[in-house]
C-alpha cells in the first residue's frame, strides 16, 4: 500500500444536538473542539444536527403521508392536459 495517500482516520466523538446524545466511533473528519469520553480520555468532538438518535425515521415518530389523496389530486387536475379542443 502506498504511504502518505490515505486521509488520518481516528477515533471522534459525534454529538447529536438535538437530542444530546454522544457516541464514540472512527472517522477521518476533524476538529478543533475536544471532550472527555467516558474512558477517560479526550477525543476530537463533532456535533450534528440530526443522527439516529434523534431522526423520526429511526425514533418511530414518521409521519405517513397520503401518497394515494395525492395522486387522485394529480390525476384530477391533469386529466385532459393534452387534449386538443375540437
Amino acid at each position: 500500500m502506498q504511504t502518505d495517500i490515505h486521509p488520518d482516520y481516528h477515533e471522534v466523538i459525534f454529538r447529536d444536538l438535538a437530542s444530546g446524545k454522544s457516541f464514540l466511533t472512527r472517522s477521518t473528519v476533524t476538529s478543533s473542539k475536544t471532550d472527555t469520553w467516558e474512558d477517560g480520555n479526550e477525543y476530537p468532538l463533532v456535533e450534528v444536527e440530526i443522527s439516529s438518535e434523534s431522526h423520526p425515521f429511526y425514533t418511530g415518530k414518521q409521519r405517513i403521508m397520503d401518497s394515494a389523496g395525492r395522486v387522485e389530486r394529480f390525476n384530477a387536475r391533469f386529466k385532459n392536459f393534452g387534449k386538443s379542443a375540437k
